[in-house]
């Protein structure tokens, strides 16, 4: 059993979202929920895949499958751009989905 069969639906759902360079506040708002959820839910990925940062949960969705990960685990497909666009701090540019690690470290 790899550690990401251990996490939950939303566990997987924030750790692909945080590696699409999303923030706290804009996965909140893509999952319909308060930023603190995404806390928690964040804090319990960090637990059970090993890891200490955002950016090295971005690094590890990118080496096991990035976009794919979700698909094979057989999740529906996240929102992309239109479904949560206006919901985006102004001035802030809606990452590409290309899973820029770097972009990962920057939200909170």
């Amino acid at each position: 059993m790899q550690p990401r069969d251990r996490l939950t639906t939303k566990e997987i759902q924030v750790a692909t979202l945080v590696w699409q360079g999303l923030t706290n506040r804009d996965i909140a708002g893509v999952l319909g929920t308060s930023e603190q959820v995404v806390k928690n839910y964040l804090r319990t990925a960090f637990d059970k895949l090993g890891v200490w940062t955002r950016l090295e949960l971005a690094l590890y969705v990118a080496s096991h499958g990035g976009a794919s990960w979700h698909l094979e685990l057989g999740l529906s497909p996240l929102p992309h751009g239109s479904d949560w666009q206006g919901r985006r701090t102004p001035g802030v540019p809606i990452p590409d989905g290309k899973g820029k690690a770097a972009s990962a470290a920057r939200g909170t």
